[in-house]
């Protein structure tokens, strides 16, 4: 594998015995358990002492070839870069998106790999769970009585949602990593589902079992809206009022996403104007939500900690992905995990 500036060549790694390194806090003993830890050292070169992101920007990795990440990873740019790792030439990412600190290594020849399809797994999980059940109205009684003690109106309210045979969901980004995993999910729930996304063909849209349309059907149509759009300048803010208030009066809509997708102001108004309808956030901007948030107030509201992501024993899976990328990188072979600058207009 060839590269552009300084350092080695990925397959000539364990000849010349490049030099590894891991930045990153408490997360990164999770992500990297001792025993991937001692496979890097062996096959890496990997200094086992984590840095932190203050002693990596002073230079304390400047020697470093090979850098393992996780979140936290710092932003720097293409001069911060040529100071504080001038010989670097890959970074594993064991996380998701890279979409924060990609471009400047990318531009500087950096090979770049992320674990965001594996990260992606537990998203789609948690985006399928949350979709089934708004289809059967659990986020709008979660706290309501149960059986007998249930007023007529609320079941009444409570028989308008029509489960999950036959309904129809919107995925925003049905073409993405999370997107598509949601969609192939879905299937053997027998739900319709509408996808948008700009950059999803025909064909694979209809071996997803989708079918494309524009961000006006899916509000004005759909049960249950799940966000999965890439983070781009084109997507931020992209979700405001006139999409919103096209919402059927029990529907719902859902964001495992990126919460600067949304107008929050203008979902705020559209949930109090009808107070049927169902937010469930899993992000928001700013993360977490402002004291004076409106959407802190609102009962339909329902806001969890950006736990969609891998979290737990799930972690370990990214650390897996990471030294199985590491290994293609050394011996010249294409990796799945590899991020080139023409996915970043897609990736989320």
């Amino acid at each position: 594998m060839k590269i552009t500036h300084g350092g080695i060549e990925g397959e000539r790694w364990g000849r010349m015995k490049g030099k590894a390194r891991m930045v990153g806090g408490e997360a990164i003993g999770r992500v990297y358990p001792p025993d991937l830890v001692d496979a890097l050292r062996e096959e890496a070169g990997l200094d086992p002492e984590p840095i932190s992101v203050e002693e990596l920007r002073a230079g304390a990795a400047e020697d470093c070839e090979a850098l393992f990440a996780t979140w936290g990873m710092p932003a720097l740019s293409e001069e911060e870069l040529a100071d504080a790792l001038p010989r670097l030439c890959a970074v594993f990412y064991a996380a998701g998106s890279v979409q924060a600190f990609a471009r400047p290594l990318l531009a500087r020849g950096v090979a770049v790999f992320s674990a965001w399809g594996e990260n992606a797994v537990p998203v789609a999980e948690v985006a399928v769970a949350q979709i089934l059940l708004a289809n059967k109205g659990f986020f709008r009684f979660r706290h309501g009585p149960k059986g007998p003690a249930a007023s007529e109106a609320e079941r009444r309210a409570a028989a308008a949602y029509p489960g999950n045979l036959g309904a129809r969901v919107g995925l925003l980004g049905a073409g993405g990593r999370i997107g598509s995993l949601v969609a192939r999910a879905l299937r053997a729930h027998r739900v319709e589902v509408l996808g948008y996304d700009p950059f999803l063909d025909d064909a694979r849209a209809a071996a997803l079992g989708v079918r494309k349309t524009g961000l006006e059907e899916i509000f004005a149509t759909c049960q249950t809206v799940s966000n999965h759009l890439a983070d781009n300048p084109a997507t931020r803010g992209l979700l405001g009022y006139a999409l919103f208030s096209r919402m059927p009066p029990n529907a719902t809509f859902l964001n495992t996403g990126r919460g600067a997708q949304v107008v929050e102001e203008d979902l705020a108004r559209a949930l109090r104007e009808e107070p049927g309808r169902t937010a469930v956030l899993d992000v928001t901007f700013p993360e977490p939500p402002a004291a004076d948030s409106p959407l802190r107030a609102l009962p339909n509201v329902l806001l969890t900690p950006h736990f969609a992501g891998s979290s737990g024993g799930e972690v370990r899976r990214m650390g897996e992905a990471m030294l199985a990328a590491f290994r293609d990188w050394r011996d010249g072979r294409p990796s799945p995990a590899r991020v080139t600058p023409e996915m970043l207009a897609t990736m989320a």
